[in-house]
């Protein structure tokens, strides 16, 4: 019995769920963060550099997806299919979206709820939508590329921090800002000044993002245990090993009322996987007694790893990794 196989309603879930992700991030960047000529990291970074540079000529999709498609090439040469469909299909429509949403964004909204309201505002929502709408995806096995293959490319030939890989290009991207010509919505070139500016508000937005990101994985990988108290708690056992692909361990126990000896199961698991063990649950022993407690630094197979010498990884870091080279779906 396997009640947690994967169905079109599961998939169809965790498509909609990146779609939705990408939509955010893409509207984040549109509303918030473009019309007043921000920069970020990543490809997304890249290609709002060039579309200011050429006074919106050439658009942020169009050059999102070149350079997405030409890093795809290397990444699939180097790294071999370690790209989900997930992450290519959120690559062409966030691709998309940039060419569409901007479009869709009447112009009195921008002037009077984004330009009115100040940078510095802007850049605080703008980054922590971008950093919860890239946690999404990625808590979906999706992601959008870009940059992330560079550093998986670099990874896997050099013994480089995943991290410092990421701040060392955002840095440049955000650098470049500098040096190269920008001009605004009505054509007028920015000065220095204003160019310097732009690099503050880029590495505000960076830090914003990177750590709403994490926030909102440290959420979803958040661990529970979970007691059962059950008279079949052989078949639950079986089911959540086999089926539920999560460990469970039986302790021998006494109800001192009744004096009667039983068995409890203890599992430890992810709390966004709680609905469906309590379903396991519920369909092989709808009487049985369970009660949740919240748990924290679980590390083992399967959790967090022990702490080596050196940096830890952020959890955006471990997801840029993990979901691209192990989610083949």
């Amino acid at each position: 019995m396997d009640l947690l196989k994967r169905n079109a309603g599961t998939i169809l879930k965790e498509y909609a769920l990146i779609t939705l992700g990408v939509l955010v991030y893409v509207t984040s960047w549109c509303v918030f963060l473009m019309p007043h000529n921000f920069v970020g990291g990543g490809v997304t970074g890249i290609s709002a550099i060039i579309h200011y540079a050429t006074k919106g000529t050439v658009s942020v999709g169009t050059v999102y997806f070149l350079i997405n498609i030409f890093l795809l090439g290397i990444g699939l040469k180097v790294l071999g299919k370690s790209f989900s469909g997930k992450t290519i299909y959120a690559m062409l429509l966030a691709s998309a979206a940039f060419e569409i949403i901007p479009g869709l964004i009447p112009h009195e909204f921008i002037e009077e709820f984004v330009l009115s309201n100040g940078k510095m505002l802007c850049a605080l929502i703008g980054g922590s939508l971008v950093g919860t709408s890239i946690g999404l995806a990625f808590s979906q096995g999706g992601s959008t590329g870009g940059t992330d293959i560079i550093v998986l490319i670099v990874n896997k030939k050099y013994n480089v921090s995943p991290g410092k890989m990421v701040m060392f290009i955002d840095s440049v991207i955000i650098l470049s800002a500098l040096f190269v010509p920008s001009f605004d919505a009505d054509g007028n070139a920015l000065t220095p000044a204003a160019r310097f500016a732009t690099v503050v508000y880029g590495f505000i937005i960076v830090a914003v993002d990177g750590y709403s990101t994490d926030m909102f994985l440290s959420g979803t990988r958040r661990s529970i245990q979970v007691m059962i108290f059950s008279r079949k708690y052989h078949e639950i056992a079986d089911a959540i090993v086999y089926d539920f692909k999560r460990g469970a361990t039986v302790l021998h126990a006494q109800g001192w009322y009744t004096k009667e000896e039983k068995e409890v199961l203890l599992v430890i698991t992810r709390r966004r996987d709680i609905t469906m063990l309590l379903r396991y649950i519920k369909v092989l022993d709808p009487d049985a007694f369970v009660y949740i407690t919240n748990v924290s630094n679980v590390f083992g197979e399967g959790f967090e790893h022990f702490k080596e010498k050196g940096r830890k990884l952020s959890e955006r870091e471990k997801s840029q990794i993990s979901g691209q080279e192990n989610n083949l779906s």
